[in-house]
């Protein structure tokens, strides 16, 4: 079973900072990470390899430092590391970025063997758009099965997965066919150690570098800005609130804690009430 996993080098987002005019992502001197929610959809493809067999191979778009992060994965037990980077991609946005790494996905199951999944995480802490998985799904013509909380059966010979998924009111349990495109959430499961053995072999282990014209990519027009149709007008920081949070006593019951925190709140918001009223009647 060969399962690839897109990861992605993310600034760490408690030193982030933002270019004045460009409105970019400044990652120059900035602490790079892996993008923690791809770390979710790496532990669930090792897990998945180590159930049924096969090989984990990862894949990043990004500055030829992004292989960092790249045998980062390595020392988790990934069995493969592709980096995908040219300055053709620089500025992509989700569109592009998508474009760029199904190509990549492609040339991997060309040179490698055909992918049965591909995990991304729900998103990354950058751009918080989880727009990028179900665009490669879409590119490459895959079943997506997006913010899965759990895994259930996976058949390999069937061609069959099923999983849990997260919507609005409960859970979904949803089945459908390999190969598929599989998107993780937070606390799914829990990132492994490394074995001393992996660290080894990731420190020794080649990287696979690849240019757009390695990656098979056809018209570049379609990646970094020139493919990105996406416009950043500003990037600002929220305005901090001057008050401060009210302090309310009440006695221990819970019905009184209930009672005391409507009474405030219609104290502090004299047209709530009414404007609750109305809507009820309405």
């Amino acid at each position: 079973m060969h399962i690839v996993v897109c990861i992605k080098q993310v600034p760490d987002s408690a030193q982030i900072r933002v270019h004045p005019v460009t409105n970019t992502i400044m990652r120059q001197g900035v602490p790079t990470i892996i993008n923690p929610y791809d770390l979710f959809a790496l532990e669930e493809a090792l897990r998945l390899r180590d159930r049924l067999g096969g090989t984990v191979t990862v894949v990043t778009m990004g500055p030829p430092t992004a292989e960092d992060s790249l045998r980062k994965a390595l020392t988790y037990g990934a069995d493969r590391a592709v980096l995908l980077t040219d300055r053709f991609f620089a500025g992509s946005d989700t569109l592009a970025t998508s474009y760029a790494l199904a190509a990549a996905i492609r040339r991997i199951g060309e040179t490698f063997g055909p992918a049965d999944l591909v995990f991304a995480g729900k998103q990354t802490i950058d751009g918080d758009t989880a727009q990028v998985g179900p665009g490669i799904a879409k590119r490459l013509g895959l079943l997506q099965l997006t913010y899965v909380s759990k895994l259930g059966a996976v058949d390999p010979d069937g061609r069959s997965i099923e999983v849990e998924r997260r919507a609005e009111g409960g859970t979904q349990v949803l089945a459908t066919r390999l190969p598929c495109l599989v998107t993780m959430l937070e606390g799914s499961n829990e990132m492994r150690r490394g074995t001393m053995a992996d660290a080894l072999r990731a420190a020794r282990e080649p990287i696979v570098v690849w240019s757009a014209k390695d990656a098979g990519i056809e018209d570049i027009g379609k990646c970094g800005l020139r493919g990105s149709p996406t416009v950043v007008k500003r990037v600002f920081a929220p305005t901090a609130r001057s008050e401060k949070a009210a302090l309310i006593e009440v006695r221990p019951a819970a019905r009184d804690t209930a009672d005391a925190l409507i009474d405030a709140l219609f104290t502090r918001l004299p047209k709530l009430e009414a404007e609750l009223i109305a809507a009820q009647t309405a």
